[in-house]
């Protein structure tokens, strides 16, 4: 005997395209009334912060989620193995970045999707009221940094991959992910000149430009210190936990034991250092190779000869790109295997171990 289900079903995709027009792109969305003209710096904001509002509008609890995809019968992807793993929000968007889609999708089809990145859940909290609250006493009880702080660092990276241009710069990428993770509810952000030196990002103005043509964020305050600005990503504005937990993963990203990354290094050695820290576990590390290029926002040529010259800085001891698998594979230099347990493994201890 089959029970009628009197719960109304929840769309759970979202499409936006931007649609071409006399003086800048217009937001067309199936679901709303047509939007305004947008100017072509904001249209890429525009449609991620419209999805977001949509995923807030139509929260569903998580066991009620299915798989979108397979519903339409997995036309958004190669043919893989079948649905399997917990059912995440994917961002989609086409080549030429006009259309863009927000759906339900469970963890296999999502990683065969092309031109997809995974929407943390902690981007998409329906409001504050998900806040973790942080009393002074479980304040000086947390120990200093750990896995959560690793995780919400991997999660950014994975949303910075799709809310920001491919072609983005490294720099650009280490500095929209402390400003993510630093900003106040507002979406506030105040950045000392003494912060930015750290980095070896202080009296870089191009950088604020860069992320102000994305529409990512707007710089205010001049030459005032600290450095003002007010992000218009609509997404990065419900993060959950609070602003207190976020920060510690900031802290975290500066420093992501076990690896000791010298400020001095490159920006594209140090984003690729981070985004290597964030996917290892006990010095040791591996990821899909186009899930590592966009978070790296390097194409995957370019992101071997980084794995190569981290291997040449210590920071690195070893890796190999394993083609049976599709999977990138590194060994951490704090953690460096013996010599012939790391020949027994496939890496190599010289640059060039790659294909």
């Amino acid at each position: 005997m089959r029970f009628a289900s009197t719960r109304a079903t929840v769309q759970r995709i979202w499409t936006v395209h931007l649609r071409p027009q006399t003086g800048g792109p217009a937001l067309a969305c199936p679901r709303c009334t047509p939007g305004p003209v947008l100017s072509a710096a904001s249209a890429r904001s525009a449609a991620l912060t419209h999805l977001a509002r949509h995923a807030h509008a139509d929260a569903l609890p998580g066991h009620l989620r299915t798989c979108q995809c397979r519903t339409r019968g997995c036309h958004w992807h190669p043919r893989h193995r079948g649905c399997a793993g917990p059912v995440l929000l994917a961002l989609t968007c086409d080549r030429s970045g006009r259309a863009w889609r927000l759906a339900d999708a469970c963890a296999a089809c999502a990683a065969a999707m092309s031109h997809t990145a995974v929407v943390p859940s902690t981007l998409l909290a329906a409001g504050r009221a998900q806040t973790v609250a942080c009393t002074p006493d479980a304040a000086r009880n947390t120990p200093p940094f750990g896995p959560a702080e690793q995780r919400r660092v991997r999660e950014m990276l994975t949303y910075l991959a799709a809310a920001l241009p491919r072609f983005s710069s490294p720099a650009a990428r280490l500095l929209a992910l402390q400003c993510a993770l630093r900003a106040d509810h507002h979406g506030q952000i105040r950045l000392p000149h003494g912060f930015l030196r750290g980095m070896r990002l202080h009296g870089r103005a191009e950088l604020w430009l860069e992320l102000e043509h994305a529409g990512w964020l707007r710089p205010s305050g001049g030459r005032r210190s600290p450095v003002q600005a007010q992000l218009l990503d609509a997404a990065v504005l419900h993060q959950a936990p609070g602003r207190t937990a976020r920060i510690r993963a900031a802290q975290w990203a500066l420093r992501p034991a076990p690896l000791a990354i010298s400020p001095a290094l490159p920006s594209a050695l140090r984003l690729a250092s981070l985004v290597l820290a964030a996917h290892s576990t006990a010095g040791a590390g591996g990821g899909d190779p186009d899930v590592l290029t966009r978070q790296c926002g390097q194409p995957l040529q370019q992101l071997e000869d980084l794995l190569d010259q981290l291997v040449r800085a210590s920071v690195v001891s070893g890796w190999h790109h394993h083609h049976d698998s599709d999977e990138i594979r590194w060994e951490l230099s704090a953690h460096s295997p013996p010599e012939d347990a790391a020949r027994s493994e496939g890496f190599s201890r010289q640059p060039g171990s790659g294909p």
